[in-house]
């Protein structure tokens, strides 16, 4: 917390969601990844913000709690955009499916459906970065291997579908020094449950305390990068900035 108090991180916490309320006011309000619009409408570049139904605050007030957050092309280089990467969370356009492979928050979100019961168990689910290798490790067919991950894949898409989050364009370059990679941890770093004492726990009946990882548990998020980490308080007056100039933007254009 960069030697912040408790009270200082609870009074940046609130701050943290009026932002968000700021944003969502002044982008139309909250979408669905069950309900993403084709690629034409989205910008090139920025950060999303994931909420749950049935998660609310406890400690910064009322409201929906933040559980995940997450960006894209931080690699010097990379070329992907903001709706190629929600679409890899999404899954398959159809919503019968998709590639955890290719989308960590599915493969957290698949981990914790199957660990509490709602998927048959599935021994290949999260082995190896491609589908063809995780059935050459295993020595099986991948035809037999993809039927097995299929109700998970069609689970998880059902999941996160219906999570609502906001999203806030911001189309920096790829590198070490993108503001999104910047608000990205600093958000996680702020909404982390790992510093105690935990002002804004998951609900009893969070999915992901059944996660077999344990920043996810601790964290209360479906993260794991930056939820150990300190926060850069400063780095709200960067949130803010971003979004009334994404305003001012959206004005002109």
């Amino acid at each position: 917390m960069a030697g912040g108090t408790i009270m200082s991180r609870t009074d940046d916490l609130i701050r943290l969601y009026r932002i968000f309320d700021r944003l969502e006011a002044s982008s139309g309000g909250k979408r669905f990844l069950a309900q993403l619009a084709p690629s034409g409408s989205w910008p090139r570049r920025g950060v999303y913000f994931f909420f749950e139904p049935g998660e609310v605050r406890a400690g910064s007030g009322h409201g929906p709690r933040l559980v995940r957050v997450g960006t894209h092309a931080l690699g010097v280089g990379a070329r992907s955009t903001l709706h190629q990467r929600l679409r890899q969370h999404a899954g398959k356009s159809s919503g019968s499916g998709g590639n955890h492979r290719a989308s960590i928050f599915r493969l957290l979100v698949g981990e914790a459906l199957t660990a509490r019961g709602d998927c048959p168990p599935c021994p290949s689910w999260g082995v190896k970065g491609d589908i063809s290798k995780a059935a050459e490790m295993l020595s099986v067919q991948r035809a037999p291997l993809a039927a097995a991950e299929a109700p998970i894949e069609a689970a998880v898409s059902n999941y996160v579908g219906r999570l609502p989050f906001l999203w806030l364009p911001i189309d920096d370059e790829p590198g070490p020094e993108s503001m999104r990679g910047f608000i990205e941890r600093n958000v996680i770093a702020l909404a982390s449950g790992l510093h105690e004492p935990v002002i804004d726990p998951p609900s009893p009946s969070w999915l992901g305390l059944r996660s077999g990882r344990d920043k996810v548990r601790r964290s209360g998020l479906w993260n794991q990068l930056h939820v150990d980490e300190n926060y850069v308080p400063g780095f709200l007056d960067v949130l803010e900035t971003a979004i009334e100039r994404s305003i001012d933007h959206r004005a002109i254009a």
